[in-house]
């Protein structure tokens, strides 16, 4: 009897990690065609966003503050979309955001101006006087990043990407470079979702223990 219920719980708890876990056309897709990850020996996040976006306005802080809890072979990596050419000013903005190091102090402010305030950071001159103005980060080190010929060079390679990978909605997360999460459940269950296919790709590229070292 001991024998049989033993079975059946082992059964019953088989059935709930199946029904838990993460199933493809339900919560993420396959791309057709693979997006390289900047990283090739780590898990990477990715993003496709765009600041004027609201799904991507109330993603973003769930998202940023997941990202701290990734392990250290995983990283997160955010693109802004450029469908017009006239988006190749924001896209500098988040560039420089990325390259600043202030992801987590100013992308937060940069929403609120993009998306509610509707301060056109697209205009250089606007998003100096407007980065200059902040206190919540430091704003000098963002305008000299933005400022860099690298910034220019980021934005224009986020026009490639998006044209390249014919990415049509925002927000767009893509784990290991294949698998593209969705969130019809809310963004909160994305989030499991993504740590379930940050499991899936270091399980295909064996690495799940060596990852945790």
């Amino acid at each position: 009897m001991k024998m049989k219920a033993l079975f059946a719980a082992a059964v019953a708890l088989l059935g709930m990690t199946a029904a838990q876990a993460a199933m493809v056309g339900k919560d993420y897709t396959v791309l057709a065609q693979p997006v390289p990850q900047l990283q090739s020996g780590k898990v990477e996040v990715l993003e496709f966003f765009g600041y004027f976006c609201v799904h991507c306005y109330h993603l973003d802080p769930v998202l940023l503050a997941h990202s701290k809890t990734f392990a250290p072979d995983t990283y997160l990596r955010t693109e802004h979309v450029v469908w017009q050419p006239e988006m190749l000013g924001l896209a500098r903005v988040a560039a420089a955001v990325n390259s600043s190091g202030l992801k987590h102090q100013a992308n937060p402010a940069v929403f609120k101006a993009v998306y509610e305030q509707k301060i056109n950071l697209a205009d250089s001159a606007t998003f100096k006087q407007w980065a200059a103005a902040q206190r919540g980060f430091d704003g000098a080190k963002l305008i000299a990043a933005y400022d860099s010929p690298v910034s220019a060079a980021q934005a224009k390679k986020m026009q490639t990407l998006t044209e390249t990978y014919r990415i049509e909605n925002t927000p767009t997360v893509i784990v290991g470079g294949k698998y593209q999460v969705k969130f019809d459940n809310g963004y909160e269950v994305g989030m499991k979702t993504i740590d379930e296919l940050i499991a899936k790709v270091r399980s295909e590229r064996g690495a799940g223990k060596s990852a945790r070292r």
